[in-house]
Protein backbone atom coordinates (compact mmCIF):
# COMPACT_ATOMS: atom_id res chain seq x y z
CA UNK A 1 0.00 0.00 0.00
CA UNK A 2 1.29 3.44 -0.40
CA UNK A 3 2.61 5.15 2.78
CA UNK A 4 0.96 8.19 2.43
CA UNK A 5 -2.58 5.80 2.76
CA UNK A 6 -0.68 3.61 5.39
CA UNK A 7 0.16 6.35 7.32
CA UNK A 8 -3.07 8.94 6.46
CA UNK A 9 -3.99 8.67 10.22
CA UNK A 10 -0.96 10.99 11.57
CA UNK A 11 -2.94 13.76 9.97
CA UNK A 12 -5.84 13.40 12.69
CA UNK A 13 -4.09 15.12 15.26
CA UNK A 14 -6.72 18.07 14.65
CA UNK A 15 -9.05 16.16 16.90
CA UNK A 16 -6.90 17.57 20.00
CA UNK A 17 -6.45 21.35 21.04
CA UNK A 18 -3.47 21.94 22.26
CA UNK A 19 -3.48 25.23 24.28
CA UNK A 20 -0.30 27.73 24.37
CA UNK A 21 1.28 28.22 27.61
CA UNK A 22 4.39 27.70 29.94
CA UNK A 23 5.39 24.16 30.85
CA UNK A 24 4.69 25.57 34.23
CA UNK A 25 1.10 25.85 33.49
CA UNK A 26 1.15 22.20 32.29
CA UNK A 27 -1.34 21.31 29.76
CA UNK A 28 -4.11 18.89 29.42
CA UNK A 29 -5.43 17.55 26.23
CA UNK A 30 -8.53 20.56 26.03
CA UNK A 31 -11.87 18.76 25.67
CA UNK A 32 -15.40 20.72 26.05
CA UNK A 33 -16.87 19.40 29.12
CA UNK A 34 -15.38 16.22 28.44
CA UNK A 35 -16.96 14.98 26.00
CA UNK A 36 -15.00 14.87 23.38
CA UNK A 37 -12.13 13.39 25.42
CA UNK A 38 -14.86 10.64 26.59
CA UNK A 39 -15.89 10.18 22.70
CA UNK A 40 -12.25 10.04 21.62
CA UNK A 41 -10.96 7.41 24.34
CA UNK A 42 -13.89 5.25 23.64
CA UNK A 43 -12.60 2.52 21.21
CA UNK A 44 -8.95 1.65 20.24
CA UNK A 45 -8.98 3.69 17.06
CA UNK A 46 -9.28 6.96 19.45
CA UNK A 47 -6.64 5.57 21.24
CA UNK A 48 -4.52 5.39 17.92
CA UNK A 49 -5.40 8.33 16.52
CA UNK A 50 -3.93 10.13 19.91
CA UNK A 51 -0.79 8.07 19.40
CA UNK A 52 -0.20 9.22 15.73
CA UNK A 53 -1.87 13.08 16.65
CA UNK A 54 1.93 13.31 18.93
CA UNK A 55 4.49 11.40 16.58
CA UNK A 56 2.87 13.90 13.92
CA UNK A 57 3.49 16.64 16.43
CA UNK A 58 7.11 15.88 17.09
CA UNK A 59 7.95 17.34 13.43
CA UNK A 60 7.28 20.88 14.95
CA UNK A 61 10.47 20.60 17.28
CA UNK A 62 12.04 17.86 15.54
CA UNK A 63 11.89 19.33 11.60
CA UNK A 64 14.13 21.84 11.85
CA UNK A 65 15.20 22.40 14.90
CA UNK A 66 16.15 19.40 16.45
CA UNK A 67 17.09 17.15 13.73
CA UNK A 68 18.65 19.11 10.16
CA UNK A 69 18.34 22.30 10.76
CA UNK A 70 19.26 24.26 14.53
CA UNK A 71 21.06 21.59 16.33
CA UNK A 72 23.52 20.90 13.82
CA UNK A 73 24.13 24.50 13.19
CA UNK A 74 25.16 23.95 16.57
CA UNK A 75 27.44 21.00 15.99
CA UNK A 76 29.18 23.63 13.36
CA UNK A 77 28.80 21.40 9.85
CA UNK A 78 27.96 24.42 8.09
CA UNK A 79 29.87 27.31 7.05
CA UNK A 80 27.86 29.97 9.08
CA UNK A 81 30.64 32.51 9.50
CA UNK A 82 30.99 34.41 12.97
CA UNK A 83 30.21 37.87 11.20
CA UNK A 84 28.32 37.53 8.36
CA UNK A 85 24.76 37.44 7.37
CA UNK A 86 23.57 34.11 7.36
CA UNK A 87 20.35 33.90 9.15
CA UNK A 88 21.75 31.20 11.05
CA UNK A 89 24.57 32.85 12.61
CA UNK A 90 22.92 33.56 15.89
CA UNK A 91 22.86 29.32 16.87
CA UNK A 92 26.42 29.27 15.14
CA UNK A 93 27.72 31.51 17.42
CA UNK A 94 25.63 30.46 20.67
CA UNK A 95 24.25 33.63 21.13
CA UNK A 96 21.41 32.45 23.46
CA UNK A 97 20.12 36.32 24.62
CA UNK A 98 19.52 36.86 21.08
CA UNK A 99 15.72 37.34 20.67
CA UNK A 100 15.52 35.01 17.70
CA UNK A 101 17.32 31.98 20.21
CA UNK A 102 15.11 32.76 22.33
CA UNK A 103 11.55 32.57 20.00
CA UNK A 104 13.26 29.08 19.00
CA UNK A 105 14.04 27.62 22.49
CA UNK A 106 10.90 28.65 23.90
CA UNK A 107 8.85 26.86 21.38
CA UNK A 108 11.04 24.05 21.21
CA UNK A 109 10.17 23.77 25.25
CA UNK A 110 6.31 24.91 25.48
CA UNK A 111 5.85 22.27 22.30
CA UNK A 112 7.69 19.59 23.59
CA UNK A 113 5.71 19.57 27.05
CA UNK A 114 2.37 20.04 25.00
CA UNK A 115 3.14 16.35 23.71
CA UNK A 116 4.71 14.85 27.09
CA UNK A 117 1.48 16.48 29.03
CA UNK A 118 -1.09 15.07 26.38
CA UNK A 119 0.71 11.75 26.44
CA UNK A 120 0.19 11.62 30.03
CA UNK A 121 -3.41 11.93 29.33
CA UNK A 122 -3.17 8.91 26.89
CA UNK A 123 -1.35 6.96 29.63
CA UNK A 124 -3.66 7.63 32.22
CA UNK A 125 -6.81 6.38 29.90
CA UNK A 126 -4.35 3.23 28.81
CA UNK A 127 -4.75 2.25 32.49
CA UNK A 128 -8.25 3.63 33.43
CA UNK A 129 -10.78 1.06 34.96
CA UNK A 130 -12.93 -0.55 32.27
CA UNK A 131 -10.46 1.18 29.87
CA UNK A 132 -11.81 0.75 26.13
CA UNK A 133 -8.23 -0.48 24.33
CA UNK A 134 -8.13 -3.79 24.05
CA UNK A 135 -5.30 -6.14 25.35
CA UNK A 136 -3.84 -6.67 22.30
CA UNK A 137 -3.48 -3.20 21.97
CA UNK A 138 -2.37 -2.29 25.58
CA UNK A 139 1.19 -3.42 25.85
CA UNK A 140 1.95 -1.37 22.40
CA UNK A 141 -0.08 1.43 23.32
CA UNK A 142 1.56 2.57 26.27
CA UNK A 143 4.99 0.78 25.55
CA UNK A 144 5.01 3.40 22.92
CA UNK A 145 3.69 6.30 24.88
CA UNK A 146 6.07 5.47 27.79
CA UNK A 147 9.20 5.81 25.17
CA UNK A 148 7.90 8.65 23.86
CA UNK A 149 7.81 10.56 27.12
CA UNK A 150 11.16 9.27 28.02
CA UNK A 151 12.25 10.71 24.63
CA UNK A 152 10.98 13.92 24.62
CA UNK A 153 12.58 14.29 27.95
CA UNK A 154 15.90 12.97 27.44
CA UNK A 155 15.99 15.28 24.71
CA UNK A 156 15.53 18.16 26.50
CA UNK A 157 17.75 17.15 29.44
CA UNK A 158 20.78 16.94 26.52
CA UNK A 159 20.13 20.56 25.13
CA UNK A 160 19.08 22.16 28.52
CA UNK A 161 20.99 20.05 31.32
CA UNK A 162 24.60 20.10 32.52
CA UNK A 163 27.21 17.99 30.83
CA UNK A 164 26.53 15.12 33.24
CA UNK A 165 29.11 14.03 35.67
CA UNK A 166 29.50 12.66 39.04
CA UNK A 167 30.37 16.19 39.79
CA UNK A 168 26.99 17.73 38.01
CA UNK A 169 24.55 15.14 38.10
CA UNK A 170 23.31 16.61 41.40
CA UNK A 171 22.96 20.37 39.17
CA UNK A 172 19.15 21.24 38.25
CA UNK A 173 18.55 20.30 34.91
CA UNK A 174 14.59 20.57 33.73
CA UNK A 175 11.42 19.29 35.18
CA UNK A 176 9.97 15.61 34.52
CA UNK A 177 5.98 16.09 33.53
CA UNK A 178 4.97 12.39 34.40
CA UNK A 179 0.97 12.82 36.26
CA UNK A 180 -1.69 14.10 34.20
CA UNK A 181 -3.78 16.72 33.92
CA UNK A 182 -1.39 18.47 36.99
CA UNK A 183 -1.06 22.46 36.58
CA UNK A 184 0.62 22.61 39.68
CA UNK A 185 4.40 23.87 38.79
CA UNK A 186 6.43 20.69 38.76
CA UNK A 187 10.02 20.96 40.45
CA UNK A 188 12.92 21.35 38.28
CA UNK A 189 14.98 18.03 39.12
CA UNK A 190 18.82 17.22 39.16
CA UNK A 191 20.09 15.72 36.02
CA UNK A 192 20.40 12.25 38.03
CA UNK A 193 16.36 12.59 38.90
CA UNK A 194 15.84 13.77 35.41
CA UNK A 195 18.23 10.44 34.26
CA UNK A 196 16.43 8.18 36.48
CA UNK A 197 12.63 8.81 35.54
CA UNK A 198 13.86 8.42 31.92
CA UNK A 199 15.55 5.17 32.61
CA UNK A 200 12.38 3.61 34.26
CA UNK A 201 10.26 4.62 31.91
CA UNK A 202 12.48 3.21 29.25
CA UNK A 203 12.26 -0.15 30.91
CA UNK A 204 8.94 -0.04 31.39
CA UNK A 205 8.22 0.49 27.69
CA UNK A 206 10.78 -2.87 27.13
CA UNK A 207 8.35 -4.68 28.92
CA UNK A 208 5.90 -4.04 27.45
CA UNK A 209 7.38 -4.07 23.86
CA UNK A 210 8.74 -7.42 24.43
CA UNK A 211 5.80 -8.85 21.88
CA UNK A 212 6.39 -5.96 19.24
CA UNK A 213 5.42 -7.47 16.20
CA UNK A 214 9.14 -5.86 14.79
CA UNK A 215 11.03 -8.90 16.60
CA UNK A 216 8.86 -11.44 14.73
CA UNK A 217 8.00 -10.33 11.37
CA UNK A 218 10.19 -7.22 10.68
CA UNK A 219 9.18 -3.47 10.39
CA UNK A 220 6.57 -4.20 7.63
CA UNK A 221 7.17 -1.50 5.12
CA UNK A 222 6.23 -3.20 1.80
CA UNK A 223 3.76 -2.00 -0.39
CA UNK A 224 1.16 -4.98 0.20
CA UNK A 225 -2.33 -3.01 -0.19
CA UNK A 226 -5.05 -1.32 2.21
CA UNK A 227 -4.43 -2.53 5.43
CA UNK A 228 -7.25 -1.33 7.74
CA UNK A 229 -7.08 -0.83 10.98
CA UNK A 230 -9.76 -3.43 12.17
CA UNK A 231 -8.07 -6.14 10.03
CA UNK A 232 -7.79 -8.78 12.74
CA UNK A 233 -4.71 -10.17 11.44
CA UNK A 234 -2.20 -7.39 10.25
CA UNK A 235 -3.81 -3.54 11.38
CA UNK A 236 -2.62 -0.82 10.10
CA UNK A 237 -1.59 0.69 13.74
CA UNK A 238 1.48 -2.54 13.93
CA UNK A 239 2.45 -1.56 10.83
CA UNK A 240 5.41 0.38 9.82
CA UNK A 241 7.63 -0.35 12.88
CA UNK A 242 9.80 2.18 11.79
CA UNK A 243 7.51 5.13 12.44
CA UNK A 244 6.85 4.60 15.79
CA UNK A 245 9.02 4.14 19.15
CA UNK A 246 9.59 0.57 18.34
CA UNK A 247 10.96 -2.27 20.80
CA UNK A 248 14.11 -1.81 19.79
CA UNK A 249 14.34 1.75 19.39
CA UNK A 250 13.74 2.22 23.02
CA UNK A 251 16.83 -0.54 23.42
CA UNK A 252 18.82 1.95 21.27
CA UNK A 253 17.00 4.97 23.90
CA UNK A 254 18.54 2.79 26.73
CA UNK A 255 22.15 2.45 25.07
CA UNK A 256 22.18 6.25 24.98
CA UNK A 257 20.93 7.21 28.25
CA UNK A 258 23.48 5.01 29.32
CA UNK A 259 26.30 6.38 27.24
CA UNK A 260 24.98 10.14 28.52
CA UNK A 261 25.74 8.88 31.97
CA UNK A 262 29.02 7.21 31.61
CA UNK A 263 27.54 3.61 32.18
CA UNK A 264 29.48 2.11 28.91
CA UNK A 265 29.13 -1.53 30.63
CA UNK A 266 25.46 -1.59 30.43
CA UNK A 267 24.96 0.59 27.00
CA UNK A 268 27.64 -2.12 25.94
CA UNK A 269 25.47 -5.04 27.06
CA UNK A 270 22.14 -3.24 25.81
CA UNK A 271 23.75 -2.82 21.93
CA UNK A 272 25.12 -6.24 21.72
CA UNK A 273 21.97 -7.84 22.44
CA UNK A 274 20.27 -5.58 20.13
CA UNK A 275 22.61 -6.15 17.32
CA UNK A 276 22.90 -9.96 17.32
CA UNK A 277 18.83 -10.28 17.61
CA UNK A 278 18.69 -7.46 14.09
CA UNK A 279 21.72 -9.16 12.58
CA UNK A 280 19.59 -12.89 12.92
CA UNK A 281 16.40 -12.08 11.96
CA UNK A 282 17.73 -9.02 9.43
CA UNK A 283 15.55 -6.21 10.86
CA UNK A 284 17.49 -3.51 9.80
CA UNK A 285 19.76 -4.56 6.55
CA UNK A 286 22.39 -2.13 5.43
CA UNK A 287 21.43 -0.11 2.01
CA UNK A 288 22.28 -1.42 -0.89
CA UNK A 289 24.21 -0.34 -3.85
CA UNK A 290 21.02 -0.09 -5.89
CA UNK A 291 19.01 1.87 -3.83
CA UNK A 292 22.48 4.46 -2.53
CA UNK A 293 23.08 5.31 -6.04
CA UNK A 294 19.91 5.27 -7.92
CA UNK A 295 19.48 7.95 -9.96
CA UNK A 296 15.71 7.85 -10.30
CA UNK A 297 14.97 7.81 -6.45
CA UNK A 298 18.48 7.28 -4.51
CA UNK A 299 17.58 6.77 -1.07
CA UNK A 300 20.09 9.68 0.96
CA UNK A 301 18.93 8.23 4.16
CA UNK A 302 19.50 5.08 3.83
CA UNK A 303 16.40 4.03 5.06
CA UNK A 304 15.81 0.24 5.51
CA UNK A 305 18.95 0.94 8.77
CA UNK A 306 16.67 3.68 10.16
CA UNK A 307 15.66 2.15 14.07
CA UNK A 308 12.88 5.00 14.52
CA UNK A 309 12.56 7.57 11.90
CA UNK A 310 9.84 10.48 11.65
CA UNK A 311 7.41 10.94 9.00
CA UNK A 312 7.03 14.61 7.65
CA UNK A 313 4.79 14.86 4.09
CA UNK A 314 6.80 18.83 4.67
CA UNK A 315 10.27 17.15 4.28
CA UNK A 316 10.59 18.43 0.97
CA UNK A 317 10.13 22.36 2.05
CA UNK A 318 12.19 21.63 4.69
CA UNK A 319 14.78 20.96 2.51
CA UNK A 320 14.02 24.45 0.65
CA UNK A 321 14.32 26.16 3.20
CA UNK A 322 17.46 24.96 4.64
CA UNK A 323 19.26 23.54 1.82
CA UNK A 324 17.81 24.15 -1.52
CA UNK A 325 20.56 26.20 -4.12
CA UNK A 326 17.90 29.05 -4.81
CA UNK A 327 18.78 30.35 -1.23
CA UNK A 328 22.90 30.70 -2.29
CA UNK A 329 24.87 32.20 0.69
CA UNK A 330 21.68 31.33 2.86
CA UNK A 331 21.77 27.51 2.69
CA UNK A 332 23.16 25.35 4.91
CA UNK A 333 26.23 24.26 2.82
CA UNK A 334 29.80 23.23 2.87
CA UNK A 335 32.74 25.30 2.58
CA UNK A 336 34.45 25.21 -1.08
CA UNK A 337 34.08 22.20 -3.68
CA UNK A 338 34.28 18.67 -3.55
CA UNK A 339 38.09 18.23 -3.43
CA UNK A 340 40.89 20.35 -2.67
CA UNK A 341 42.52 21.15 0.19
CA UNK A 342 40.01 24.26 0.77
CA UNK A 343 37.20 21.89 0.48
CA UNK A 344 35.83 20.74 3.96
CA UNK A 345 34.08 17.55 2.05
CA UNK A 346 37.35 16.24 1.29
CA UNK A 347 38.55 16.69 5.16
CA UNK A 348 35.19 15.72 6.02
CA UNK A 349 35.34 12.44 4.60
CA UNK A 350 38.71 11.69 4.33
CA UNK A 351 41.19 10.16 2.15
CA UNK A 352 40.47 7.54 -0.31
CA UNK A 353 36.61 8.21 -0.09
CA UNK A 354 35.60 8.84 -3.61
CA UNK A 355 33.60 5.71 -3.33
CA UNK A 356 31.45 6.56 -0.16
CA UNK A 357 27.55 6.40 -0.66
CA UNK A 358 27.38 9.07 1.80
CA UNK A 359 29.76 11.33 -0.53
CA UNK A 360 26.50 11.31 -3.33
CA UNK A 361 24.49 13.65 -0.88
CA UNK A 362 27.06 16.52 -2.02
CA UNK A 363 26.56 18.73 -5.12
CA UNK A 364 29.41 21.09 -6.14
CA UNK A 365 27.93 24.81 -7.71
CA UNK A 366 30.63 27.16 -9.01
CA UNK A 367 29.09 30.68 -7.96
CA UNK A 368 31.07 33.25 -9.63
CA UNK A 369 33.72 33.24 -11.80
CA UNK A 370 36.72 36.22 -11.93
CA UNK A 371 37.52 36.62 -15.14
CA UNK A 372 39.91 39.17 -14.17
CA UNK A 373 41.97 36.14 -12.66
CA UNK A 374 45.78 35.60 -12.98
CA UNK A 375 46.41 35.58 -16.70
CA UNK A 376 42.88 35.76 -17.52
CA UNK A 377 42.39 32.12 -16.52
CA UNK A 378 39.77 33.07 -14.11
CA UNK A 379 39.08 32.37 -10.18
CA UNK A 380 35.80 30.18 -9.32
CA UNK A 381 33.99 30.14 -6.13
CA UNK A 382 32.37 27.09 -5.88
CA UNK A 383 29.19 25.95 -3.16
CA UNK A 384 28.83 22.22 -1.41
CA UNK A 385 25.29 22.00 -1.14
CA UNK A 386 23.49 19.01 0.75
CA UNK A 387 20.99 16.48 -1.04
CA UNK A 388 20.42 14.27 1.58
CA UNK A 389 17.00 15.40 2.12
CA UNK A 390 15.90 16.38 -1.56
CA UNK A 391 12.66 15.26 -2.56
CA UNK A 392 12.48 12.06 -4.82
CA UNK A 393 10.44 11.62 -7.87
CA UNK A 394 8.65 8.76 -6.57
CA UNK A 395 6.34 7.86 -4.11
CA UNK A 396 9.25 5.78 -2.59
CA UNK A 397 8.57 4.83 1.39
CA UNK A 398 11.78 6.87 2.35
CA UNK A 399 9.86 9.90 0.58
CA UNK A 400 9.02 12.02 3.75
CA UNK A 401 11.24 10.16 6.13
CA UNK A 402 13.43 11.96 9.07
CA UNK A 403 16.03 9.68 10.94
CA UNK A 404 16.43 9.91 14.31
CA UNK A 405 18.33 6.63 15.58
CA UNK A 406 20.01 4.28 12.96
CA UNK A 407 21.96 1.42 13.53
CA UNK A 408 25.57 2.60 12.75
CA UNK A 409 25.04 4.49 16.11
CA UNK A 410 24.86 1.59 17.71
CA UNK A 411 28.14 -0.31 15.93
CA UNK A 412 29.55 3.19 16.76
CA UNK A 413 28.59 2.64 21.06
CA UNK A 414 29.95 -0.76 20.62
CA UNK A 415 33.72 1.06 19.35
CA UNK A 416 33.09 3.84 22.34
CA UNK A 417 32.73 1.05 24.75
CA UNK A 418 34.88 -2.12 24.10
CA UNK A 419 38.57 -1.83 25.05
CA UNK A 420 38.92 -5.09 22.38
CA UNK A 421 40.67 -2.72 19.70
CA UNK A 422 40.01 -5.58 17.09
CA UNK A 423 36.22 -5.26 18.08
CA UNK A 424 36.19 -1.38 17.71
CA UNK A 425 38.31 -1.85 14.83
CA UNK A 426 35.30 -5.11 13.51
CA UNK A 427 32.61 -2.31 14.59
CA UNK A 428 34.20 0.71 12.36
CA UNK A 429 34.91 -1.99 9.23
CA UNK A 430 31.04 -2.38 9.67
CA UNK A 431 30.04 0.47 8.74
CA UNK A 432 32.72 1.63 6.50
CA UNK A 433 32.04 -1.88 4.37
CA UNK A 434 28.44 -0.64 4.02
CA UNK A 435 29.01 2.35 2.85
CA UNK A 436 31.07 0.71 -0.08
CA UNK A 437 35.13 1.85 1.15
CA UNK A 438 37.69 -0.95 1.05
CA UNK A 439 39.90 0.98 3.39
CA UNK A 440 40.37 1.21 6.45
CA UNK A 441 42.69 2.72 8.80
CA UNK A 442 44.00 0.57 11.75
CA UNK A 443 42.39 1.38 15.39
CA UNK A 444 44.88 2.03 17.79
CA UNK A 445 44.31 3.24 21.47
CA UNK A 446 46.02 6.71 19.92
CA UNK A 447 43.45 7.07 17.36
CA UNK A 448 40.42 4.88 18.47
CA UNK A 449 38.51 8.12 19.80
CA UNK A 450 38.89 10.46 16.90
CA UNK A 451 37.81 7.76 14.69
CA UNK A 452 34.66 7.09 15.93
CA UNK A 453 34.11 10.84 16.37
CA UNK A 454 35.05 11.19 12.72
CA UNK A 455 32.63 7.89 12.08
CA UNK A 456 29.49 9.31 13.95
CA UNK A 457 29.81 12.50 12.00
CA UNK A 458 29.26 11.40 8.86
CA UNK A 459 26.95 8.97 9.73
CA UNK A 460 24.59 11.49 11.44
CA UNK A 461 24.34 14.98 9.36
CA UNK A 462 21.08 16.31 9.17
CA UNK A 463 19.78 13.92 12.20
CA UNK A 464 20.50 16.22 15.18
CA UNK A 465 22.67 13.99 17.14
CA UNK A 466 26.38 15.37 16.83
CA UNK A 467 26.15 18.48 18.85
CA UNK A 468 24.96 16.20 21.90
CA UNK A 469 28.40 13.38 21.08
CA UNK A 470 30.49 16.67 21.29
CA UNK A 471 28.80 17.87 24.37
CA UNK A 472 28.62 14.13 26.10
CA UNK A 473 32.58 14.63 25.69
CA UNK A 474 32.84 17.71 26.47
CA UNK A 475 35.05 18.32 23.68
CA UNK A 476 36.70 21.82 23.68
CA UNK A 477 38.09 21.33 19.89
CA UNK A 478 36.74 19.72 17.00
CA UNK A 479 35.33 20.21 13.10
CA UNK A 480 35.30 23.99 11.53
CA UNK A 481 32.21 24.23 9.38
CA UNK A 482 33.86 27.93 7.94
CA UNK A 483 37.16 26.44 7.42
CA UNK A 484 38.08 23.27 5.75
CA UNK A 485 41.95 22.22 7.69
CA UNK A 486 41.00 23.82 11.00
CA UNK A 487 38.82 23.15 14.44
CA UNK A 488 36.45 25.18 16.60
CA UNK A 489 37.53 26.15 19.89
CA UNK A 490 34.41 25.76 21.76
CA UNK A 491 33.31 27.35 25.13
CA UNK A 492 32.19 24.10 27.23
CA UNK A 493 29.19 26.52 28.74
CA UNK A 494 27.65 27.25 25.03
CA UNK A 495 26.73 23.18 25.73
CA UNK A 496 24.27 24.31 28.37
CA UNK A 497 21.21 26.10 26.40
CA UNK A 498 19.73 28.20 29.60
CA UNK A 499 15.72 27.52 29.84
CA UNK A 500 13.59 29.66 28.01
CA UNK A 501 12.37 33.09 30.01
CA UNK A 502 8.96 32.30 29.35
CA UNK A 503 9.69 29.24 31.43
CA UNK A 504 11.98 31.21 33.99
CA UNK A 505 9.70 33.89 34.18
CA UNK A 506 6.15 32.24 35.04
CA UNK A 507 8.53 30.95 38.38
CA UNK A 508 9.37 33.88 39.92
Amino acid sequence: MKIKNLLKNLLLITAISFTTSSCADWLKVDMEDGIMEDKLYSENEGFFTVLNGIYSSMNQTYGSTLSMGVIDVMAQYYNVPANGTHPYKVYANYDYQDNSFESTSSSLWQNTYKMIANINVLIDHCDAPQSALSSRYYPIVKGEALALRAMLHFDLLRLYGPIYSAETESSQAIPYLDIPNNKDIMPILSAKEVCDKILQDLKDASDLLKDDPIRTVGVQADDTGEQPLNNQDNPTFLRNRQYRLNYYAVQGLLARLYMWMGNKTEAYNCVSQLLNEITLNQTFPWVTRAAATSTSAPDRVFSTEVMFGLYNTSRGNLFDALFSQSLEGNALTFVGGLSGDDSKLAQFYGTNSSSDYRRRMWEEVVTSTDSEGAEGGGVSNSITYSLKYEQVSTDSYFKSMIPLMRISEMYLIVAECTDDLQEAQDALHQIRWNRNLTTDEEVTADNKDQLITDEFAREVIGEGQLFFYYKRHAMEEFASGTDATSTYKMLLSNYVVPLPKSETDNRQ
